[in-house]
């Protein structure tokens, strides 16, 4: 479904707002979260899917954005705002929800 420049805007906006780990983070994450004792999973190969497309979407220009990426972009928009209260983030002790959230670059204790 074709996007409207201000859509765009809105979304791209939104987007940046609730990833607020950087791609460094955002990688490194990814990294540590599918290391074990036996092995680590290669860089590229590191973290769900979702997490991998959110790396890729912050190493792009708007400009150079798919009709996969804004889908994308729009579920982990609507993912953090059901996970979340701005007013009420996820409290330090509910580590689960941190880290699920952190595998799509939104990290609820990053001020």
């Amino acid at each position: 479904m074709p996007i409207d420049a201000l859509e765009l805007d809105a979304l791209w906006e939104d987007f940046h707002r609730v990833v607020n780990m950087t791609s460094q983070e955002l990688a490194a994450w990814l990294r540590v979260r599918d290391a074990d004792e036996t092995a680590e999973a290669l860089p590229e190969e590191a973290g769900t899917p979702t997490g991998r497309h959110v790396l890729a979407i912050l190493q792009k220009r708007r400009a150079d954005l798919t009709e996969d990426d804004l889908r994308v972009m729009r579920e982990v928009v609507d993912t953090v705002a059901d996970r979340t209260d701005v007013a009420d983030e996820p409290a330090a002790e509910d580590t689960g929800l941190r880290r699920r959230l952190m595998t799509i670059g939104h990290d609820p204790l990053k001020p």
